[in-house]
């Protein structure tokens, strides 16, 4: 066994309070293309930059051209749990693995079988009206044409995923969540992530102990500040790990 599997092994095995950060990095061996890689959807070209078409400005001025692209793009029909999320999962049923807080909206985790996640940007699996409130599934929106319109009497809003786009706030009650987790933990794994989208990479600087690993395909500048650095698949990496 590599070695540096053997010390994540070694500190899984007597830690008793894991949490767990996780990006895009996560999902793209579930099929689903991050953003900021080579071959992600900020190199795509498109009429307007993607950063520009999930923001709150954009989706209020542009809401046409907005859905072209999240139905596009943001919808992902098919994908699975990969090993990343069904180990995680595993760590939680076993009593060591206490919270996944991730950036990612795609519910995988839930679907691996994880019970606490910290949703920081929300989830394209939730759709709701912001006029009168009523929840739709995604269906609604990956089956309309042109804007998806609430059908709850004459509400007539249009429906938005439950994400937070650009501009937008993170959801307070989400971060104290995450921000209490970190705190508490005994051990963070962070994975998948490059460690530069903020508010959310500044959630390692909440966690104080001398386990911080940090699991990337490649380098970060945060690599040197972690006790132990991984530059390899997340999913490669805790293919490897036993839960006991």
């Amino acid at each position: 066994m590599d070695q540096n599997i053997a010390t994540l092994q070694n500190w899984i095995d007597e830690s008793e309070n894991i949490v767990f950060f996780g990006g895009a990095g996560v999902s793209t061996e579930s099929g689903i293309p991050d953003f900021r890689s080579v071959d992600g959807l900020y190199s795509q070209k498109y009429d307007y930059p993607p950063e520009t078409i999930l923001s709150h400005s954009f989706f209020v001025n542009n809401p046409g051209e907005f859905y072209k692209f999240y139905r596009d793009k943001m919808l992902i029909d098919g994908a699975k749990p990969n090993p990343a999320h069904l180990k995680l999962a595993e760590l939680e049923r076993a009593g060591k693995l206490k919270a996944v807080v991730t950036q990612n909206i795609d519910g995988l985790h839930q679907e691996a079988g994880s019970k606490v996640v910290y949703e920081l940007h929300g989830s394209t699996l939730r759709n709701y009206c912001p006029r009168c409130g009523r929840k739709f599934p995604t269906s609604v929106i990956a089956n309309s044409k042109g804007l998806p319109y609430c059908d709850n009497g004459d509400c007539r809003g249009i429906i938005r995923p439950d994400v937070v786009l650009y501009e937008e706030a993170l959801d307070s009650d989400v971060m104290s969540g995450a921000i209490s987790a970190i705190r508490k933990a005994d051990m963070l794994i962070i994975g998948g992530t490059s460690l530069v989208v903020y508010p959310a990479a500044g959630l390692v600087n909440y966690y104080k102990g001398k386990k911080l690993v940090l699991i990337n395909k490649s380098r970060t500048s945060m690599d040197s500040y972690a006790n132990l650095a991984i530059n390899a698949p997340i999913g490669e990496v805790f293919s490897q790990i036993v839960v006991r």
